[in-house]
């Protein structure tokens, strides 16, 4: 079976749906996939937007502490190089004037050992000794604070930067979440623990020569569940398309075919149409087809009772005719008989009885013509054979008033050609034996053959064939062969007996 045969047997619905698919799906498909890219380009943006603003604030810190670092190595050479004395207020000074500058710090020796301090700066004494021009970073969590150490000529110098001045270095108000940290220790400049990671964008940047590390946390911008759903309505057009289309199509086109359909099926030529549906749907044009089926049978069988009653007139009219040509034959053979009576010869008597015998035969074919023609099965041979039969015996001449006549015939039909080659058939072969041999029997049986012939076989002993060199008898064989001839059989003659093959009807 090929896709064609197949797609012509699916129901129109189940067609629709699969033309929607070819047409709508891919359209749906591939603007998906146009969505889809569109996505994870943004989505590649924004997360490049995100970073971008991590590392801003991440320079922002790394400018503060550089700018502490730097204030501080300057104004800690400033002070070393004028000696001891007063160096604290000399650094207090210097650092006053800068803006953004951590003003609690505290002197060392090139060793580490303090020499002064301003304000609180914690435990100095862990961080390490760092050489002339060089910083160290270290967060000091009891503080709060950012320890910066640099190395001036000398001695060292150490400031802490506390956690609000870095925050506030931040001018982005953006970022819920930075921290700093040592490799040991943490500083959280903004959020706290309760912030959800799950929802930032984590990065790192390192400050201070790597020193420090600042991780950076912004919120993670992402294309919603509710955006991807959104890429989805042109696969949900095709979808509801199609839903739309089959039910449209089933409730507004096949059910109501279908009740047409079933309606029509149970309907019967005759019985009216009372169970065809006065209403098919909302389907104007399904309406108007039923009204149109409904026209055109009532216009059936309109014209079916015009045809039936010119069909009954034709049948009382062919009636009329065989009746008439029935008596019509009557008559004939009843002045046949009149003038045989008043016959002054017996060969004129015999002449006389001859015709109205084959007369009467004629007439009987067509009484039963008649009478088998309504039931449209041809002429039944038993009844006719059997009338036939008293017909001719109640014909006979004196010497063959008690002839007998003995039948065994099956119940079969045949046509009125046939009938009426046979009825003479019997007729000749019957005058013959009961003018040549008055006191013998005659038998004639009828028996089917095959679905379509009869065998008809005529027994009396006048039957000789080897008598054909007297004329009586050769006019007699040549009568007889011919009506064979009409039944498309040639007359089979054996002694005492003769047979023929003849057409009926096959049995029902």
């Amino acid at each position: 079976m090929t896709i064609g045969e197949r797609f012509g047997r699916l129901s129109t619905a189940s067609k629709l749906f699969l033309i929607l698919t070819a047409a709508i799906l891919p359209i749906g498909i591939a603007l998906t996939w146009v969505g889809e890219s569109g996505i994870q380009q943004a989505n590649s943006a924004l997360e490049g937007q995100g970073r971008e603003q991590s590392r801003a604030a991440a320079r922002a810190i790394e400018s503060l502490i550089a700018r502490n670092a730097l204030a501080l190595r300057v104004a800690a050479n400033g002070a070393f190089a004028s000696g001891p004395a007063s160096a604290c207020d000399r650094v207090r000074r210097s650092l006053s004037i800068a803006p953004a500058i951590a003003q609690n710090f505290e002197l060392e020796d090139i060793n580490g050992r303090p020499v002064c301090h301003s304000g609180e700066t914690d435990d100095t004494a862990s961080l390490p000794p760092v050489a002339p021009g060089d910083i160290r970073l270290r967060v000091s969590p009891g503080m709060d604070a950012i320890a910066i150490r640099v190395g001036v000529i000398g001695g060292m110098a150490t400031a802490v930067l506390p956690a609000a001045e870095l925050r506030n270095a931040i001018a982005d108000d953006d970022i819920p979440s930075l921290a700093l940290h040592d490799g040991r220790r943490q500083l959280q400049v903004l959020g706290g623990t309760q912030t959800d990671a799950s929802a930032l964008l984590i990065s790192e940047w390192p400050i201070g020569r790597g020193t420090l590390i600042a991780r950076v946390g912004v919120p993670r911008q992402r294309i919603t569940t509710l955006d991807r759903l959104m890429l989805l309505l042109p696969v949900l057009m095709w979808v509801a398309a199609a839903l739309i289309t089959w039910l449209l199509v089933s409730r507004l086109l096949i059910r109501p075919l279908k009740r047409l359909e079933s309606a029509v099926r149970v309907y019967q030529p005759g019985q009216g149409l009372g169970d065809l549906p006065r209403r098919l749907g909302p389907a104007t044009e399904i309406q108007q087809l039923r009204d149109a089926f409904v026209r055109a049978v009532s216009r059936v069988d309109q014209s079916e009772r015009e045809m039936t009653g010119a069909l009954e007139g034709q049948r009382r009219l062919v009636r009329e005719v065989h009746h008439r040509v029935k008596n019509n034959l009557q008559v004939i053979a009843s002045l046949l008989n009149i003038h045989g009576r008043g016959a002054e010869t017996p060969e004129a008597r015999a002449a006389y009885a001859g015709i109205s015998r084959r007369v009467g035969a004629l007439s009987i074919v067509h009484r039963n013509h008649f009478a088998e023609m309504e039931e449209n099965r041809g002429i039944a041979l038993r009844p006719l054979l059997s009338e036939l039969a008293a017909e001719l015996r109640a014909g006979a001449p004196d010497p063959a008033r008690g002839l007998m006549i003995d039948l065994d015939i099956d119940t079969v039909f045949t046509t009125q050609d046939a009938a009426v080659a046979v009825a003479f058939l019997i007729t000749e072969i019957v005058e013959f034996a009961m003018l040549h041999a008055p006191a013998d029997p005659i038998e004639i049986s009828l028996r089917r053959t095959s679905e379509l012939t009869a065998r008809l076989t005529l027994n009396s002993g006048v039957l000789v064939p080897e008598q054909e060199d007297e004329p009586e008898k050769l006019q007699f064989e040549r009568i007889v062969g011919g009506l064979a001839k009409q039944l498309r059989s040639n007359l089979d003659r054996k002694l005492g007996r003769y047979s023929v093959e003849m057409p009926v009807f096959p049995p029902v």
